[in-house]
Order: C-alpha cells, then sequence, then structure tokens
C-alpha cells in the first residue's frame, strides 16, 4: 500500500467517553495535523471483564464526532482477553490498514523504558518466571516488576497496556513507530474532581449518584446505560449450575469448576459472589473476564480464533477518502457470518441488550457504518 499521510492509530474501549478521550485526540491532531486517525475500538464487553456503558454504535458516533476519521472493529473474542492477546489483535488490525505510527497514554511517558520492557518480556524464561511469582500469590504488575528485576517501576495500567503494544509491534515486525501522551490523572484515583478525571473517577461517580456532566461532552450522557447487575448475577447463576463442562470455557482453570459451583448457591449477588470466589491468583479482572465467558460461551478452542475479516463501524469525509486507496478492502473487511468470530459477537450483542434494556442487535444485524460525512 502507498501511505501518502501520516496514519495514526489509537486504541479505546470509552466507558465511558470522557474529556481525556478528547484531550488524547486533540493533542494527536494538534502535532499531527495533517494526519488521518484510525480507532480500533473494543464494543460491549471490555478488557477487564467490565461491561460497557456506552453501546459499540454510540462510542463510534462519538468517536467520530470527536476528531476519529476511521473506527474498526475489535471483536469480543479478543476484546476480552488479558492485554497481550488484546494487543496483539488491535495492532494487527492497524498495521492492515496502513498505520505507521500508534500514540497511546501513558503514566511514566517514557517510551524508551517500554521498549526496553517489551524487549525483556520476549525473554524465553520470563513468563514461567512471572508464573511462578503469579502462584505464589504475587498481583500481576508485581509479579512482572519481579520477574523483570525493576522492583521501582510502577506497572500502571497504560503503561501495561502500551508495553503490549510495543511487543505486538516487535513480536510482528510491523513498521509502526510508536509515541506516548502523558496521562493528567492516575486510573486509580476516584476522588479527583478536575475537569478531565479517569474512566475508574467517572463510573465511581456515577455509582454513587453524582453529576458527572464536567468530565464528559454532553452527547456522552444521552447514550449512558445502566447495567442491570441483578439479572446478569441470575444469568451467571443459571449458568454456573446447569453447565457441566465449565472447564471448557476460557479462563477456567483447572479445578476452578468446583470453586464456581461450590458457591454460587451460597450468596445473593454479584458483588458478594465475586468477594467469595476472589483469591490473590484469581484477580478481580481475571474473575470478571471469566464470568463474561461464561455468560456469552466462549470456549478455550476459540480464544485465538482467525481474523477473518475487519468490521468498519464508522468514517468521516476524510476516512471515506482513505478508504478509497486500500487495494482489496473488500476481501478483508466483507463479514463471514457463518464464522465463530461474528457467531460471538452476536451473543455478546444479545446478552448486552438484556442487561442495558438496549437495542444494539439493530445495529449489529443492519452493519451498516456510522457516517460523519459533514
Amino acid at each position: 500500500m502507498v501511505i501518502t499521510l501520516e496514519v495514526i492509530g489509537i486504541i479505546g474501549e470509552y466507558n465511558p467517553f470522557h474529556k481525556g478521550h478528547i484531550y488524547h485526540i486533540n493533542k494527536i491532531k494538534e502535532k499531527y495535523p495533517n494526519s488521518l486517525l484510525i480507532l480500533v475500538l473494543n464494543g460491549y464487553f471490555l478488557e477487564r471483564g467490565e461491561i460497557s456503558l456506552l453501546a459499540k454504535q454510540a462510542k463510534t458516533e462519538l468517536a467520530l464526532k470527536h476528531g476519529v476519521d476511521l473506527v474498526l472493529e475489535l471483536p469480543f473474542v479478543y476484546g476480552t482477553q488479558a492485554a497481550d492477546i488484546f494487543a496483539s489483535c488491535a495492532l494487527s488490525i492497524l498495521n492492515k490498514f496502513g498505520v505507521t505510527k500508534i500514540i497511546f497514554g501513558s503514566e511514566s511517558n517514557n517510551p524508551e523504558m517500554l521498549s526496553d520492557i517489551a524487549d525483556r518480556t520476549m525473554h524465553p524464561t520470563y513468563n514461567a518466571k512471572v508464573q511462578e511469582f503469579l502462584k505464589d500469590g504475587e498481583n500481576y504488575p508485581t509479579a512482572l516488576a519481579k520477574a523483570l528485576n525493576l522492583p521501582d517501576f510502577n506497572f500502571l495500567p497504560n503503561d501495561l497496556l502500551g508495553i503490549s503494544y510495543v511487543k505486538a509491534i516487535k513480536l510482528n515486525n510491523y513498521q509502526i513507530t510508536y509515541e506516548t501522551i502523558k496521562r493528567t490523572n492516575s486510573y486509580n484515583d476516584t476522588s479527583s474532581n478536575e475537569a478531565i478525571i479517569s474512566a475508574t473517577n467517572i463510573r465511581e461517580k456515577l455509582k454513587n449518584n453524582q453529576d458527572i456532566s464536567k468530565h464528559v461532552p454532553k452527547d456522552t450522557l444521552k447514550y449512558l446505560h445502566k447495567i442491570d447487575y441483578a439479572l446478569f448475577f441470575k444469568l451467571l447463576k443459571v449458568k454456573i449450575i446447569t453447565d457441566e463442562n465449565l472447564q471448557e470455557y476460557l479462563d477456567v482453570d483447572e479445578g476452578l469448576e468446583y470453586r464456581l459451583k461450590k458457591y454460587i448457591t451460597k450468596v445473593q449477588s454479584y458483588e458478594e459472589y465475586l468477594a467469595l470466589i476472589k483469591t490473590k491468583r484469581y484477580t478481580y479482572n481475571k474473575l470478571n473476564r471469566l464470568f463474561i465467558h461464561l455468560l456469552i460461551g466462549l470456549k478455550k478452542e476459540d480464544s485465538h480464533l482467525p481474523l477473518l475479516y475487519i468490521r468498519i463501524l464508522g468514517f468521516t469525509h476524510h476516512g471515506q477518502n482513505y478508504l478509497k486507496e486500500i487495494p482489496n478492502l473488500a476481501s478483508f473487511t466483507t463479514i463471514n457470518k457463518h464464522s465463530k468470530l461474528y457467531l460471538y459477537e452476536q451473543k455478546a450483542s444479545l446478552i448486552y441488550d438484556l442487561l442495558t434494556n438496549s437495542n444494539t442487535q439493530s445495529f449489529e444485524k443492519q452493519n451498516k457504518p456510522v457516517l460523519n460525512l459533514h
């Protein structure tokens, strides 16, 4: 493909879309005013096992309105897995669309350090060391720091994802460079009240019925969904009680199925169940992902499905013109409705509709990209 402009990639979940995301987009546009911005967007269920407060269509519309030129789907199968798999799929999509640079938020804002750490994580002994520390009861960031002998480096969420992005580029020899934008707030901060705060903070404020209008664009407010966690728990309870093959599903490690069944009838809510099942080995993030995989029915054998197609979720005029330059575009963007990848996406949409009383199935079935051509 002949690239005639800087094609920049970003990766987002937008749970929910807020002023920090607008800041990220605007900073890129300031530095690269003649660039084309491509977003790989996660959908209804997210990398840490969360349920999205915004539907896929709404997130696409907001991204296009605020400066993104082209939005591509990160499939459910990859979007709800651990960082390395999440990143690997996202980078393969961006590479397919001719991206020459990715720019991501970072706590350290030190791409050289992140690159060095990515190199270290590719050492043959690294994974074994991490597993040893995890078995000893360390959480993932601490296990990572110990395995890499970097006890003074804070492995915070955006840096962890950034390391995975860089690793994906290196392992696949993609001709993609990378830059960082300094995070203006902490992912774990849930008390700040500045205009730009973390999505975690916004979700916490929503949970406590606090006003978030200061922190998000107006359009975000009208798109927000309330998630029925009581129903979520009931659906999960039925699945765990009635399914005799829980070990077939992704993230259900050997023996865990007995623990899941043992405690499911002893609690009255999802929060109680999560707290009872959690151990040092089974963190909240891992359990949240596991429960989503159980509910959607994602099996271990399907965790590395081939990326048979890339779905275009939306575009602007600029994005539309760029698409016309891509040779054989239809060959890898035509949806294969018989593929497992597509079927899991439909299941995710159906469950999301139940939990949010929405109608994402209409968007999924019609498969019409969101257009922002003004």
